[in-house]
């Protein structure tokens, strides 16, 4: 595979829980190999790996997806009892980026490179593009935000705003990303190739009940799987003509959303990784771009 890093080069992050250790794998290598694109742009899982990727600290996706996980066991029912929420948010939005692996904020505002992490509004059932770097807090309610899971996860605020999960409005940013102007994509994602979201039933009748008060978010949460099929669709077709280089898991799936077995978690981040070392980077007068 090949790929010509220009000045329209952008790198877009599916979201997916526990499946973005694969997105982990990718980025690290990319970091050895000092591989940066001028734009990326984020979405739950894809948001929390891509700020470890901009302020250049390899490992700490991984180290947080796998480690904290297998230390702290920090998925679980137990925390809708005590957080409202499938996941140890203090930790992972608190404690980790505070002091277990301090963030690096002030690498992060010095980049030049463009990093968008997304939401979805619950007021609007849109998708809201957010740039922060100067305010820390503000960088993690922003990601905290775009992590928070539907059903499972409290809404979340930023700038008083209600929010949830990005990949509700946006799951794969890549029109928002070309709207832009950065239309030389290379986009990760989180499921096997020819997978398509199916409606559910079920999960539109909590809607109803849970989000009562955000009708426009209702509306969002069941027009999720048409939205994100037809994403889909695009991607293949620019694929299929060498468009646009996708990034995906090539052996079968077996890490779930909430995935709790770190050895699952390992051998997709080492594939990710693996899947990442066969790119060869070009710049656009034909310079190969070596290992730093």
């Amino acid at each position: 595979m090949q790929f010509i890093l220009d000045e329209k080069s952008s790198l877009i992050l599916e979201g997916g829980g526990m499946r973005g250790v694969f997105t982990c794998g990718i980025l690290d290598n990319f970091m050895e190999r000092g591989i940066k694109f001028p734009f990326s742009i984020g979405v739950s899982a894809g948001a929390c790996n891509g700020l470890s990727y901009m302020s250049g600290q390899k490992g700490r996706a991984k180290y947080s997806n796998i480690d904290l996980l297998d230390k702290y066991h920090y998925v679980g029912l137990k925390y809708l009892f005590t957080q409202r929420n499938i996941m140890d948010f203090d930790l992972l939005f608190n404690k980790f980026p505070n002091e277990i692996i301090p963030y690096d904020y002030k690498k992060y505002a010095t980049v030049k490179e463009r990093f968008v992490m997304v939401t979805t509004n619950c007021n609007t059932g849109k998708a809201n593009y957010f740039e922060e770097k100067d305010s820390p807090e503000r960088i993690i309610e922003i990601v905290r935000a775009s992590s928070s899971l539907p059903y499972v996860c409290p809404i979340a605020y930023v700038d008083g705003i209600p929010m949830l999960d990005g990949g509700i409005a946006d799951s794969i940013p890549v029109m928002y990303a070309r709207n832009q102007g950065f239309t030389n994509n290379l986009v990760v994602l989180t499921r096997n190739k020819g997978y398509r979201k199916e409606a559910d039933v079920k999960k539109s009748l909590a809607a109803k009940l849970l989000y009562r008060k955000y009708p426009e978010l209702q509306e969002a949460l069941s027009m999720r799987n048409t939205i994100y099929n037809k994403t889909l669709d695009f991607i293949e077709e620019k694929e299929e003509k060498g468009e646009i280089l996708v990034l995906r898991p090539q052996r079968p799936l077996e890490v779930d959303r909430v995935e709790k077995n770190t050895e699952k978690l390992t051998a997709l981040y080492r594939e990710g990784y693996e899947i990442a070392s066969r790119i060869e980077f070009f710049l656009p007068d034909g310079r190969k771009i070596h290992m730093e």
